[in-house]
């Protein structure tokens, strides 16, 4: 069973009328990044009384640094994220104590390169993950992909710039924008640059077997057709019991 805690919204921030990030302060168990929790509030339930509505939300923060930070997009018509959207710094929000997750460091395969690709959202958990340093340890070369549908969307650049300087000419932050032209990154989806060849092009990073490790996380169509361009490449889903070249995790 769940184990809830009380926490309270230090900060909120909109990206635009459809993204924003909330900042929370609350008791939790001890997590890695990577990992995420679940938020919930007490909304009117069809009976008339109150039901506690959840949703699951990766960590956008490294462990340890006294708040916990989650990147939201707003589903107009859904039940939980309406009402996240309008809370203010001092509003409380429920959280599930436990976090829970393996796309963790602890997971991902050895190899030189690391190559994390993901969409909308799905960057939060890449972002924790390198905020807490550990990547860096592992791997050579880390590549950080981002697809969004508009430019405005590609957000958190000032913590990924602080990034790259941590990490000069060791991290590549490639943005991908698929319905306008952007003056910066790669035009189109992830998948295709994968097929073409483009994406690795652009970084100057060949793709091989001995030495690329990939991280998927976003939505499942992207995470299904990057997988099978992967695959048709030779690279294989890494299982425990097996190991490969494929991570993932599907975002919703």
């Amino acid at each position: 069973m769940t184990e809830w805690v009380s926490g309270r919204v230090s900060a909120v921030r909109h990206w635009s009328d459809k993204l924003f990030s909330l900042r929370v302060e609350a008791d939790l168990a001890p997590y890695q990044a990577g990992q995420f929790t679940r938020l919930a509030l007490w909304l009117p339930a069809a009976d008339g009384g109150q039901e506690r509505v959840a949703h699951a939300y990766s960590f956008v923060n490294p462990p340890g640094v006294g708040y916990h930070e989650f990147y939201i997009v707003l589903i107009p018509d859904g039940r939980l994220t309406p009402h996240l959207q309008q809370l203010q710094p001092g509003a409380s929000v429920w959280l599930a104590r436990q976090a829970s997750g393996f796309l963790t460091l602890a997971e991902l395969p050895a190899g030189r390169d690391l190559w994390m690709l993901s969409t909308g959202t799905a960057i939060g958990p890449f972002l924790s993950l390198l905020a807490e340093g550990g990547l860096a340890e592992r791997y050579a070369q880390l590549v950080l992909a981002h697809g969004v549908r508009l430019g405005q969307e590609l957000n958190y650049r000032d913590e990924i710039t602080q990034l790259q300087a941590r990490w000069p000419n060791r991290l590549h932050y490639v943005p991908f924008v698929t319905r306008e032209v952007w003056p910066e990154g790669l035009a189109g989806r992830i998948p295709a640059a994968i097929e073409q060849g483009t994406l690795e092009r652009h970084v100057g990073l060949p793709f091989s077997v001995e030495h690329s490790r990939f991280v998927l996380c976003g939505n499942p169509q992207m995470v299904k057709e990057t997988q099978l361009a992967l695959q048709q490449r030779g690279f294989r889903k890494h299982l425990r019991r097996e190991a490969g070249e494929i991570c993932m995790e599907n975002y919703w």
